[in-house]
């Protein structure tokens, strides 16, 4: 065996898949499925009748969670689906820069500078005059499939 270190670089989390399946007939409204490569809400769920060759149908109609887009499938309903974990976390808000990203602080005292402020027009002003008054402000940050987005906003008082 040789003395020398491995070190190996590792840019991947521990493995966690960013999906999971499950059988499309059991997908209810409210829930979450993947369409198109995109983690979607499902707004709604229509079965079809087994037709000659046997498979009952599931159409879903979902809403992109993190650009608002409409997006369509048809599954057949014992066939199974991609589900997105999809995850919500609160941070409280520290500063906003001139370029549009947001500072976090996080609940071990770290900060997280890698978000955007939200595209959402009454969100973005809600934010921003909070912030601008002072007010100590917790956003929600939903994430999905590697992708993450301010979705929420609760005000906790003054500072």
């Amino acid at each position: 065996m040789s003395d020398e270190e491995h070190h190996f670089e590792s840019k991947a989390d521990a493995g966690a898949s960013k999906t999971y399946p499950q059988q499309a007939g059991t997908i209810r409204k409210n829930g979450y499925i993947v369409i198109k490569a995109r983690p979607c809400k499902v707004v709604e769920v229509s079965t079809s009748k087994t037709g000659k060759h046997g498979h009952a149908k599931c159409h879903f109609v979902g809403i992109d969670i993190f650009n608002g887009k409409k997006l369509e499938d048809i599954v057949p309903s014992s066939h199974n689906c991609d589900v997105p974990h999809v995850n919500r976390t609160d941070y409280q808000l520290i500063d906003i820069s001139e370029d549009g990203f947001v500072s976090l602080l996080t609940e071990n005292g770290n900060t997280k500078d890698d978000l955007r402020l939200p595209t959402d027009e009454s969100l973005l002003t809600q934010i921003k005059d909070g912030f601008g008054e002072g007010k100590d402000l917790v956003v929600t940050v939903m994430s999905a499939m590697g992708e993450e987005q301010i979705c929420a906003l609760k005000d906790i008082g003054p500072k």
